[in-house]
């Protein structure tokens, strides 16, 4: 079985789903269940048309989940006419989903990948980014999470961790993403510190708060991307600086850190400063150090590089940053960034080049782009 040739054939499927009166997201939806059915079967009794097989497999896997769909509607619509016992306050029963979907018999990755499908709202495609995984391996697991609890009660919802995780991860889908998500991310975690007395969710909730009170400085009219020392930091929300700041305070004074307050640590920093040259850069390498002693993750190393360079010197970060893998999604950006304030125009610019070519989304694609460009015209003159 060709599994490049899976690929290839599968916007074509889509295709022919939408053309038949599916909706984009249904579609795909319904192709990865093909896909996952055709690794299943192929290789002992590969299809002689397979486009054909594909599209039977997709078709009635959508109209399977229309008419689930439909008789759930049908559930709910029954439920609201049917006379009240009493009054009762109305509940929002989004967060329960999210605990829910992080169902024990779940690997804590399994259900964040599924929550985020089923009820985040992000596509697989999406999802395969954030986790840095190819679509098809994502689309493996969420369909194996799927068939793994289609089968189990619902009645031992999962642990606060990961619903934090999927918290995370759908804010962070929203600040840079394609997909707005991050206000009902920030709305979620709400309820849940409002529920849970734990340091860590008011950790996420004061980070969420502290980023996505930048955000309208982020983009410059024409849409482009505006690099951190170069916003306006007249249009940051002051007031949801304060409350993110207040409630990280109260957390950490509860020592009991753990790595969204770390986040939201370093954040309250970058907020705290007037101007980008007033950061203080030493105490965020201090924080970025607690984060590598928490979670030893190489994206936590990556970014500590960067600061590095900000407090000891763009060498200092270069020597950070070659201790660490190449591959890692944007090396060649911050690597662009340390060689360009070490002098070294030409070296960066082929890597700012590099670091477009494999940036996630668009904007960051052409941001990554003009700062190339930019380089080499000043290396032409």
């Amino acid at each position: 079985m060709n599994e490049s040739l899976l690929r290839e054939l599968v916007p074509a499927v889509i295709g022919v789903l939408v053309r038949r009166g599916a909706d984009f997201a249904s579609a795909e939806d319904a192709v990865q269940e093909a896909l996952i059915r055709a690794l299943e079967t192929w290789r002992d009794d590969p299809p002689r048309d397979p486009t054909a097989w594909l599209v039977a497999v997709a078709w009635r896997r959508f109209l399977d989940a229309v008419r689930a769909e439909t008789s759930r509607r049908g559930r709910e619509l029954a439920v609201e006419v049917s006379p009240s016992a009493g009054s009762a306050p109305a509940v929002d029963d989004t967060l329960q989903l999210y605990f829910l979907c992080a169902h024990p018999s779940l690997t804590p990755s399994s259900a964040v990948a599924l929550t985020l499908r089923a009820v985040g709202g992000l596509t697989t495609r999406q999802i395969a980014q954030a986790y840095m995984v190819p679509e098809a391996t994502m689309a493996q697991r969420i369909s194996r999470a799927k068939r793994a609890v289609s089968g189990v009660r619902f009645d031992q919802p999962g642990d606060v961790a990961t619903v934090l995780r999927v918290l995370y991860l759908v804010f962070n889908e929203g600040y840079s993403g394609d997909v707005d998500l991050a206000a009902e991310a920030i709305r979620l975690t709400r309820q849940l510190a409002a529920v849970i007395d734990h340091p860590e969710v008011a950790g996420l909730l004061a980070l969420m708060l502290l980023h996505h009170a930048r955000r309208a400085a982020r983009t410059a009219p024409d849409g482009s991307l505006v690099p951190l020392a170069e916003q306006d930091r007249d249009r940051w929300d002051t007031a949801a600086i304060s409350e993110g700041v207040e409630i990280l305070q109260a957390a950490l004074a509860r020592d009991r850190l753990g790595e969204f307050q770390a986040q939201a640590a370093i954040a309250a920093l970058h907020a705290d400063a007037p101007t980008a040259e007033e950061t203080d850069w030493v105490q965020i390498v201090e924080w970025y150090d607690e984060l590598v002693r928490l979670t030893d993750s190489p994206y936590v190393r990556l970014n500590r590089a960067v600061a590095v360079g900000e407090a000891d010197g763009p060498r200092a970060g270069l020597a950070a940053l070659a201790a660490l893998d190449d591959s890692l999604p944007r090396y060649a950006a911050v690597a662009a960034y340390l060689h360009e304030r070490d002098g070294d125009l030409v070296t960066a610019a082929r890597l700012y080049a590099e670091a477009a070519h494999k940036a996630p989304n668009l904007a960051e694609r052409d941001h990554l782009t003009r700062q190339a460009a930019r380089l080499n015209s000043r290396h032409r003159r």
